[in-house]
């Protein structure tokens, strides 16, 4: 028996092989290229959030804004930089009026607690006051049971001749007795400090205690007359 052999066929097989080995070889490198393509696409990638006045952080430039997204920043700029200058402002004023109400030597508070201080070292106060330990100064009468926090009558004016009015009304409660002070100083327009008009203490039954009068001061020096040079009483 004879085995016989076809040409024709094996050829046929070769060829179909051949043919899809390089559909294959062709097919890859397409198949590669759509991918890159495809993740590389500008399209899909994900778009910025817009920027307004109430999320702009600043990490977006300049340049890639928009039209309403510039005119969003400049907005929230020029909100930022009012805010900046109302808090300067405010500061400023907070700091003038500590300065020019509690820290000046011509301050209000600075007189009365001199003023004080002058009461504890007076011989005839503290004999109807009593102990300079145990003295205490306080504002008008309120409801508020802390005399710290009853306020300090006070005022500082200036007259139609350029003259500066500081005035003070408060209270001094000692083991004795208690007082009304009442002070009053002036300054005239071109002086470097104030001067004691008068400062007095007023303590029920007993008679007024002058610790300053300008009024008197006046009136003696008034009697006084002057004579070859030399000032007679």
């Amino acid at each position: 028996m004879k085995l016989i052999l076809r040409p024709t066929a094996i050829s046929s097989s070769c060829s179909t092989a051949t043919a899809t080995a390089a559909l294959l070889s062709r097919s890859r490198p397409l198949h590669f290229q759509r991918s890159y393509a495809t993740q590389n696409n500008p399209g899909s990638t994900s778009k910025r959030r817009s920027v307004t006045p109430f999320n702009d952080d600043g990490h977006v430039p300049w340049q890639d804004l928009s039209g309403a997204e510039k005119t969003a920043r400049a907005t929230q700029q020029t909100f930022n930089f009012g805010l900046v200058v109302v808090g300067a402002v405010l500061t400023g004023g907070v700091a003038y009026f500590l300065y020019t109400d509690v820290f000046s030597p011509d301050s209000k508070t600075a007189y009365f607690n001199r003023a004080v201080d002058r009461i504890k070292k007076d011989p005839d106060c503290l004999t109807l006051l009593g102990d300079a330990k145990k003295l205490t100064a306080h504002g008008e009468e309120t409801y508020n049971k802390w005399r710290r926090a009853r306020p300090i009558a006070s005022s500082h004016t200036t007259d139609n001749q350029g003259t500066e009015h500081i005035m003070l009304h408060f209270y001094m409660e000692g083991p004795r007795n208690r007082a009304t002070v009442n002070v009053h100083l002036t300054k005239r327009a071109g002086a470097s400090e104030f001067e004691y008009k008068y400062f007095y203490l007023d303590i029920p039954g007993h008679q007024r205690i002058w610790l300053e009068n300008a009024d008197s001061k006046s009136s003696s020096t008034s009697k006084k007359y002057k004579f070859l040079g030399v000032n007679w009483n």
